[in-house]
């Protein structure tokens, strides 16, 4: 017997989503266009965000000696250490988050290489067509009338355990 789907919120809201993601892009191009554009925008944004990091805090440079600071001379990260005060966090958790960032970078690089290749496939319509046609079953419109008709007689039938 088939595991229960998980009923939590999270989760819940990962099953809508991805049956949106079928219902609104049943084809094979478009799932290759939608992949590759998001793809395009987490390299984007973490790159982005990557670089505004080490803007603010700096690349790994150590911190001067305590000695050379308490006579007058500037810290490497003059004003830096200020903000990441008032960000709240810790110098060595940045240092660990900008090289999370560059780890992550580099495998969204690796898998663009890997789904360029995946781009580049072209099929039949008629295997455009069944894409369709199984994405009308595996993630059927919510909204559709024979199911919204469905999902009340369901609720309403008294001898089905409750689910809640």
């Amino acid at each position: 017997m088939p595991e229960e789907p998980c009923q939590c919120p999270d989760c819940q809201r990962f099953y809508r989503e991805h049956d949106r993601l079928i219902r609104e892009n049943s084809s094979l191009r478009q799932q290759q266009e939608l992949n590759w554009a998001s793809l395009q925008s987490f390299r984007t944004l973490a790159g982005r965000v990557l670089e505004e990091l080490q803007k603010q805090y700096g690349d790994a440079e150590p911190p001067a000696p305590e000695g050379a600071r308490a006579a007058g001379a500037p810290s490497p990260d003059s004003g830096r250490g200020v903000a990441a005060s008032a960000a709240g966090a810790e110098p060595d958790a940045m240092q660990q988050a900008m090289a999370d960032l560059e780890n992550i970078n580099a495998h969204l690089f690796s898998i663009e290489v890997l789904m360029e290749r995946i781009f580049d496939v072209r099929v039949p319509e008629e295997v455009e067509q069944k894409f369709r046609e199984v994405a009308g079953e595996l993630a059927p419109d919510p909204l559709n009338a024979d199911r919204l008709r469905l999902n009340r007689l369901l609720h309403q039938t008294p001898d089905l355990p409750d689910r809640g």
